[in-house]
C-alpha cells in the first residue's frame, strides 16, 4: 500500500474528539487527534460547578466540537452529583436546547456573579 493510499484511509476515519478534565486548571478541554482544540472554563462553588468560559480554536471551528465539549462537560458534572450554573453565553444557550439537564441546572443570579468576579480577581 502507498504511503498516499494510507492518509487516503486514515482521512476516511477520524479519531473521535477527546474531552477531558483538568482539575488543576478548572476546565475541560476538547483534543483533536491530540491537538488541543478548546475548552470550557469552571469554578466550583459548594455544590455547584460554575461556567463562564467555552472558547474552540480557529482552526477547529465549525465542527460541532463546542457541543461535544459541553454535553459531556455537562455529562460528568451530572456523575459527580453536582449543578450546573450556566454564566458562559455558550453553555447557557446549549442548556435552552438540552433539557435533559433542567434538573440540575441552577439560575446565575447576582451572588454568583460577585463570587465569580472575586474568584477570577476581576
Amino acid at each position: 500500500m502507498s504511503e498516499r493510499t494510507t492518509e487516503a484511509a486514515d482521512s476516511a476515519t477520524p479519531t473521535p474528539p477527546v474531552v477531558r478534565r483538568v482539575d488543576a486548571r478548572h476546565r475541560y478541554e476538547i483534543l483533536v487527534d491530540g491537538e488541543h482544540a478548546g475548552l470550557t472554563a469552571y469554578r466550583d462553588r459548594d455544590d455547584q460547578r460554575v461556567f463562564f468560559h467555552t472558547e474552540i480554536d480557529d482552526a477547529h471551528a465549525g465542527q460541532g466540537l463546542a457541543a461535544v465539549l459541553v454535553e459531556q462537560a455537562l455529562t460528568d458534572v451530572r456523575g459527580a452529583g453536582l449543578r450546573i450554573v450556566p454564566v458562559c453565553p455558550y453553555v447557557a444557550k446549549f442548556l435552552t436546547k438540552h433539557q435533559e439537564f433542567a434538573d440540575i441546572t441552577d439560575p446565575v443570579t447576582p451572588e454568583v456573579l460577585t463570587w465569580l468576579d472575586a474568584r477570577l480577581k476581576r
